[in-house]
């Protein structure tokens, strides 16, 4: 009976680990792709932090640095192009980032360039390098207010000429000639848009009013696979909508990183009438961002085939089918 009794311990003490090793594997399996597709957003943030660093040192030692380029009156202009040369090389290696329709934006002179805003807008931080390294202009952009609360940001913002804004603010910018972009949508769109690219610019005419005042034309501006790099958990939407109006900061979690092919349409010019009011120069930018997005976009957007879309061949059997 001993012997049983011992065979029995020996024979479960063997069992239990194998189910125990066996559990572990199979949840380690599982849980390893969750994790991973909330830690990639990380790289992102990890490359804002790399940009502040850069222009950090950059602005420290700014007097050896002044003499190097000669007293150059634009300080930042130098550590511009350097965290843009960051950017860039990440987008085209890691998105094979394009910009399609880059003509349509003046080499001189105001515009406002109106987008889409996905749930991370790094496409504009892609955009904005291209423009500094391939027609040296500096895009000015709008972002909200929580993010100069961020560690560092103020280093950026200074930088790269981002402001929360106003209307007298943003009329200003395009009076002095420079580029400016703008998202209607702004947080909101962001965090509650989805791989359906619905805009949700909630009756927002401010861009229109700037427009108008500053007689500058404006760009629709839209990033195909956008939504298929960077998602919002689909879980619990209600809950975070209601936290979000509440607190009016981005609350609702984000997963992705994914690198899907990320390619940016500016649309033709949107001239300035001086017949439209807001609201009717609203409602076409609108239309014509829609336009983009439809002609452009895959629907609902498909990150499978978002990553597809890095292939030569692949594209080239998308566009023989569109044709």
């Amino acid at each position: 009976m001993e012997f049983l009794e011992n065979l029995y311990k020996t024979l479960h003490s063997l069992l239990s680990s194998y189910i125990d090793l066996d559990y572990s594997l199979w949840l380690y399996r599982f849980l390893t792709p969750l994790i991973v597709t909330f830690l990639l957003p990380l790289v992102f943030v990890a490359l804002i932090y790399i940009s502040f660093l850069v222009l950090f040192i950059y602005k420290l030692h700014r007097q050896v640095i002044m003499r190097a380029v000669q007293g150059d009156r634009n300080f930042w202009r130098v550590g511009r192009k350097i965290v843009a040369a960051i950017w860039d090389a990440h987008a085209r290696i890691y998105h094979g980032y394009e910009v399609i329709g880059l003509e349509n934006v003046p080499q001189e002179g105001p515009a406002l360039i109106v987008y889409y805003h996905g749930a991370i807008p790094i496409d504009m931080y892609y955009l904005n390098s291209r423009m500094l390294l391939q027609r040296e202009r500096l895009i000015y952009t709008i972002g909200d207010r929580f993010l100069f609360k961020l560690p560092g940001w103020g280093t950026i913002s200074e930088a790269f000429h981002v402001s929360p804004g106003t209307v007298q603010s943003c009329v200003s910018i395009l009076r002095d000639g420079n580029l400016l972009a703008i998202s209607p949508g702004g947080v909101y769109e962001a965090q509650f848009g989805d791989h359906y690219y619905e805009l949700l610019w909630r009756n927002r005419v401010g861009f229109a009013k700037v427009a108008i005042e500053a007689k500058a034309p404006i760009i629709p501006c839209f990033t195909q696979n956008l939504r298929e790099g960077f998602r919002q958990v689909g879980i619990f939407r209600t809950f975070f909508m209601r936290l979000y109006n509440k607190v009016r900061i981005p609350v609702y979690p984000i997963y992705g990183g994914f690198p899907v092919k990320f390619r940016t349409y500016l649309g033709k010019p949107i001239p300035y009438d001086e017949n439209l009011t807001p609201q009717d120069l609203q409602i076409k930018v609108a239309t014509a961002i829609e336009d983009l997005i439809n002609q452009h976009q895959r629907l609902p957007g498909s990150i499978l085939l978002a990553l597809l879309d890095r292939l030569p061949t692949f594209r080239r059997r998308v566009r023989q089918k569109e044709d």
